[in-house]
């Protein structure tokens, strides 16, 4: 597929009524709500506007695997200038540390001057960005050029976390002003506190590294800079916190839930032939997306949970950078509790790397998904016949859970110590439980639930709906006077 294309080339097309930009981060959490976006625009809006991605050569490939064959969205490939202490050739924050993701930012911080010149070049109509590019406004408004911040959070993590009031703390904000909820946040909210270990693990938001600016710092100079905020949601799951947003900034444009496209091609043979031994709605998938990584405690733990519910089981783990060098087969005879495999053996298996989660997701036979509840992976589940089960790590995840638990009412969230967010295997098993075992009362509810919002999410009409009113909002906006 050949997507990228010459700036020239867009300038001279004719046909087009509006060209956008898009600019992700570098992150494949961030990377794919933007290509979603994307197909979403071009399905309803044709041939009158044109996508143009805008990201490092390093992620061209991954990117053209994840686009349409169109000519109607192309690539723009930049260089990622080097910074000491990155490692050579990384473009995403898959492949670092923690430490490696702050160089990225840096780096990509030092794109600017390819940006500026490209902007002047192409001229879009709208550059839609990321949290970290908070600079780009400053080039783009003299160009007269519009810009939107792309929420990959739901509105509910993004009002909680960074709300204008979040300032008042100043740069340094406490365990306690974390733990509650923002001042003005909707008194029907059932998010009026957070447990002392999901506020420490936000708390890293207002740290800042090699004298760059924090992410809360970018978050909140996106947000204040752009002419709006395009948020993945819709009124009918989050209303209220949409409202709360709208009262302190100036713009939301909602796109509706991104629910994924129904995946290419067939699930791995390997896979397909495994799940086809169990019964019907069986099986436990459990995955933590490709950043997570569970301290060593944390995966005994899951994996014994796992054993003892007595269901066959996938679960795909990842391990820290340093390690995944190792053979598979020597980390998990490392990791796994002793006699885990013998016992096991037949209904469970640990997983090492990339598996086709949507295909699996979709297969008859998986009954349970134990997800860390990023949203793109939860979209996935919530469309899928499978059972959520909660396990957040970090940023979104740590509300999204209980948005989906205490106010959507279509998943359980695992039991954890508040203090330091550690959790016992009969924690685990007991959540699977919940919504696997058809006596359960609790599992009832779920289930109902969540087979109304699937019917929800899986409407064509609804869905078709949200977009347009996206796409119109897109054309209000440029046909409107700069600010």
């Amino acid at each position: 597929m050949q997507n990228t294309i010459s700036p020239a080339t867009i300038a001279t097309t004719h046909e087009i009524t509006m060209h956008i930009m898009m600019f992700p981060w570098l992150a494949y959490g961030h990377i794919s709500p933007f290509v979603q976006l994307a197909r979403k625009i071009i399905a309803v809006a044709g041939s009158s506007i044109r996508v143009t991605f805008l990201i490092t050569k390093g992620n061209v490939p991954r990117v053209m695997t994840l686009l349409p064959c169109t000519p109607l969205i192309s690539i723009l490939p930049l260089d990622l200038p080097h910074v000491p202490g990155l490692p050579p050739g990384a473009e995403n924050t898959a492949e670092v540390t923690e430490e490696g993701a702050e160089l990225l930012k840096i780096a990509l911080d030092k794109t600017k001057p390819q940006v500026e010149d490209i902007l002047m070049r192409t001229r879009p109509d709208i550059v839609i960005m990321d949290f970290v590019q908070a600079w780009l406004p400053s080039l783009a408004k003299p160009l007269g050029i519009k810009t939107l911040f792309l929420s990959v959070f739901p509105a509910s993590a993004l009002t909680y976390f960074f709300a204008t009031s979040r300032q008042l703390h100043g740069p340094n904000p406490t365990l306690q002003d974390i733990m509650k909820a923002p001042a003005g946040f909707p008194a029907s909210s059932l998010i009026q506190s957070i447990p002392a270990f999901k506020a420490a693990n936000h708390l890293n938001v207002f740290n800042t590294s090699f004298g760059q600016p924090s992410v809360f710092n970018r978050f909140m100079k996106s947000i204040e800079d752009c002419d709006g905020t395009i948020a993945k949601t819709c009124m009918e799951m989050e209303g209220k916190y949409i409202e709360f947003y709208k009262s302190e900034h100036r713009k939301m444009l909602l796109v509706g839930p991104v629910v994924p496209e129904t995946p290419a091609g067939v699930l791995e043979k390997r896979w397909a032939e495994w799940l086809a031994e169990f019964p019907e709605k069986s099986v436990v998938y459990c995955s933590f997306g490709s950043e997570a990584v569970l301290t060593d405690e944390a995966v005994e733990e899951l994996l014994l949970g796992l054993e003892s519910t007595g269901f066959p089981f996938l679960a795909v783990l990842k391990f820290p950078s340093g390690e995944e060098k190792e053979e598979v087969e020597n980390i998990l005879n490392r990791k796994l509790p002793k006699g885990f495999k013998e016992r096991v053996k037949g209904r469970g298996i640990v997983h090492c790397g990339w598996v086709q989660q949507q295909h699996i997701l979709q297969h008859k036979n998986v009954g349970c998904f134990v997800s860390h509840v990023g949203f793109s992976s939860l979209m996935e589940g919530m469309i899928a016949d499978c059972q959520l089960v909660m396990l957040p790590q970090r940023a979104d995840q740590l509300t999204n859970s209980v948005l989906l638990e205490k106010e959507l009412g279509v998943g359980v969230e695992v039991e954890r110590n508040e203090a330091d967010g550690s959790f016992r295997r009969e924690a685990i098993s007991d959540a699977i439980k919940a919504v696997m075992v058809e006596e359960e009362s609790r599992g009832k509810n779920i289930r109902q639930n969540k087979k109304k919002w699937k019917e929800f999410l899986m409407n064509k009409e609804v869905q078709e709906k949200f977009t347009v009113e996206f796409v119109k909002s897109l054309k209000d906006l440029v046909a409107a006077p700069g600010n």
